[in-house]
């Protein structure tokens, strides 16, 4: 049976890369110190060990790989790798100069469980400015053969080659060396149309100023163009420094964004260790229809990739722990420059959308209730900033009190002076007289006297709201703005019809509510609006976030809606990995653990305050999961297919029907629930 905590469960594997010190001219002593290396890699449970190009003897022995005794003794050291690999997990990939019918090829060496699955010859060979390789290697377009015997064994030979994993099927890798990857159109272009998951590169690569991060930039671009994994191991310490200097880089990108790198210069030589979620890189080239029709029109030159076989049979039985970070905040970025960024990008997207529908509509009000939570104040100081972009005066502004029964003192005051501080109109309406006529005539029970807050007592308050909004708008010949967000239209917290989920435009609607938080904070500290504003955001950002639909108890507690329905960080990582992965309840809850079930380990967003850094147990992670995909599944997307319009803000994506997401809005979520379920048995859960 597999256990939860193992990162094969659920669709990922470990790849191993290594930059060895390498002893020039002595293949014996390489071949000893790859193997005590892959050994690592095997009790680290690592799937896949990669190691640089030619490291069997050196990639800088330039004419000395024309010498007979040093290509017996480097193949010598192959069959030595070959025969040891029986005891060991690992798909092992080494580079060595490899003799075929005359002719000598820089190529790749895949080993697995004492058999040699392959020989992969580089493609492209450098024969400028440092490097001489064509006065040494052939290129693989030029092999005759597809077959060849090596080391002992006959072996597949060629640069179309995928190497596919029977028991983990997700893992498919393909192999390129070095200058491969610089090419316009290098070969692991063809592998992942061809099915790669992961792509390997053996590279020696020079080092030299600013070398590390142009690698860098074509590993990661690879690794998003060819929707897969791109690992990349560079020779280090023990090459010839006649001329040439070397650093050891090794670095793993998947989808576009960097997982791992070690460090350079490394007297012992460099290693890392990745984990590769498989199963993301799978559903975002499902997804992604650019891809397939990539395939399709190549189809004809990929059916000539060879397909190699081999079982890597993950112990499934025992713990093999996530080793990567997960952001706990997949709407937040964690380094300070990348959230500054991205927070003058959402905010500039959101004041452009609704600036451009003021234009073409040629309206120049709007109207938007203000309630000094979190969202309508977002909502408000966008919409003031699309005024001024327009040249239009704040003071068509209306911003609308609607006090309720529920309505806080400090969010009453906290609404008027964030609207006295913005300079916009403000009007306001209590909505108490008409709420107690229409749950009169209705012969709801709170007319007779008793406290009776249920679903009817609040919609009745939050229906009334948009009433007035819609009608005032109408009055005064203006625009409603929304103010409703992302993370409340998957949870369905949301009443039908009214403020939180219908408007003329909504500048929320793309906009998760943990990424909202750090847009006020982000205009709070640019002080866009001045220090007296920036004063108001930060007294509503501490401000638990509440409907403010039922009056406050004896105890003075306010309506709280992460008690309801969740802590909005922990759900708004779930919304991410389920609509931007399509990833299951229990791949979730896994990822959801590694993230939050220690608040010490791991980064996180700048201005997160401490009081903010809590860990989840995995108990609690299944249960407000549950609570997700409930709601999420089954209950709410009646809301998001009559959703207003309003902009994408993230590639996370968004729920509008018109744009991201389309499903039925009388779809079961049992599919989901079911899973949780065995989840919870599983775990000994209640």
């Amino acid at each position: 049976m597999s256990v939860f905590n193992n990162i094969y469960r659920h669709r990922m594997a470990r790849i191993a890369a290594f930059a060895p010190f390498v002893q020039l001219a002595e293949p014996r002593a390489n071949a000893g110190h790859i193997l005590e290396l892959a050994g690592r890699a095997h009790e680290r449970q690592a799937a896949v060990a990669l190691f640089p190009e030619l490291c069997l003897a050196g990639y800088s022995l330039d004419d000395l790989h024309h010498q007979a005794p040093m290509l017996d003794a480097i193949e010598a050291a192959a069959r030595t790798i070959i025969e040891a690999s029986r005891e060991l997990r690992p798909v092992i990939v080494v580079g060595a100069p490899v003799r075929v019918h005359s002719q000598l090829y820089n190529c790749a060496l895949v080993i697995h469980r004492g058999r040699l699955l392959g020989i992969v010859p580089k493609s492209f060979l450098p024969n400028y400015r440092e490097y001489y390789e064509k006065r040494w290697f052939s290129e693989a377009p030029g092999a005759l053969v597809e077959t060849i015997g090596y080391a002992g064994a006959q072996t597949p030979f060629g640069a179309r080659l995928i190497f596919e994993c029977e028991d983990v099927p997700e893992l498919r890798v393909h192999v390129e060396v070095c200058e491969d990857l610089w090419a316009p159109s290098p070969p692991s272009l063809d592998g992942a149309l061809a099915g790669a998951t992961v792509m390997l590169n053996l590279s020696a690569s020079n080092v030299t100023i600013g070398k590390a991060r142009e690698r860098e930039k074509l590993c990661n671009v690879q690794s998003f163009r060819c929707l897969g994994a791109y690992v990349f191991t560079a020779a280090g310490t023990g090459e010839s420094t006649t001329d040439l200097a070397w650093d050891g880089q090794i670095t793993v990108h998947e989808l576009g964004e960097k997982l791992a790198e070690s460090e350079r210069f490394s007297n012992a030589g460099s290693e890392l260790f990745a984990d590769i979620d498989l199963e993301r890189i799978e559903q975002d080239r499902i997804r992604f229809a650019t891809y397939r029709d990539t395939a399709a029109r190549a189809a004809q030159r990929l059916r000539d990739f060879r397909r190699v076989s081999f079982r890597l049979e993950p112990a499934l039985d025992t713990e093999v722990p996530l080793e990567r970070a997960f952001d706990r905040y997949p709407f937040v970025p964690n380094d300070e420059a990348r959230l500054d960024e991205d927070c003058f990008e959402a905010y500039n997207i959101q004041v452009q959308g609704l600036a451009q529908r003021l234009r073409a509509t040629g309206i120049e009000r709007a109207v938007i209730g203000v309630s000094g939570g979190l969202d309508s104040t977002q909502a408000l100081i966008v919409t003031a900033r699309a005024f001024d972009r327009l040249g239009l005066k704040r003071e068509n502004i209306v911003a609308v009190s609607l006090p309720g029964f529920g309505t806080s003192s400090k969010t009453a005051q906290n609404a008027r002076a964030l609207i006295e501080g913005l300079g916009v109109s403000h009007r306001t309406i209590d909505i108490r007289p008409a709420s107690e006529r229409m749950l009169e005539d209705i012969g709801h029970p709170y007319a007779e006297g008793r406290s009776e807050f249920d679903t009817t007592f609040e919609n009745v308050q939050a229906g009334l709201r948009t009433d007035y909004l819609f009608r005032l708008a109408n009055h005064l010949g203006g625009l409603v703005i929304g103010t409703g967000d992302l993370s409340e239209l998957a949870l369905g917290w949301c009443t039908y019809g009214v403020g939180d989920q219908m408007s003329h435009y909504n500048v929320n609607g793309a906009v998760a509510k943990t990424l909202i938080q750090h847009l006020i904070a982000w205009s709070a500290r640019r002080g866009q609006f001045g220090p007296e504003v920036s004063a108001t955001l930060e007294s509503i950002l501490a401000t638990e976030i509440s409907p403010e639909l039922i009056p406050a108890g004896e105890d003075e507690n306010i309506q709280s809606t992460e008690e309801a329905i969740g802590p909005y960080p922990l759900q708004d990582f779930h919304l991410h990995h389920m609509m931007r992965f399509g990833l299951g309840p229990a791949k979730t809850a896994f990822l959801a653990h590694a993230a939050w079930g220690d608040a010490k380990a791991g980064a996180w967003p700048p201005h997160v305050g401490e009081e903010q850094k809590r860990a989840f147990s995995l108990e609690e992670i299944v249960h407000w999961l549950e609570v997700f995909s409930r709601r999420f599944f089954q209950f709410s997307q009646f809301k998001r297919s009559a959703m207003p319009n309003g902009p994408k803000v993230t590639s996370a994506g968004a729920l509008s029907p018109r744009g991201d997401w389309r499903m039925p809005s009388d779809s079961s979520a049992r599919v989901w629930l079911d899973e949780i379920e065995a989840l919870k048995r599983e775990l000994g859960l209640r």
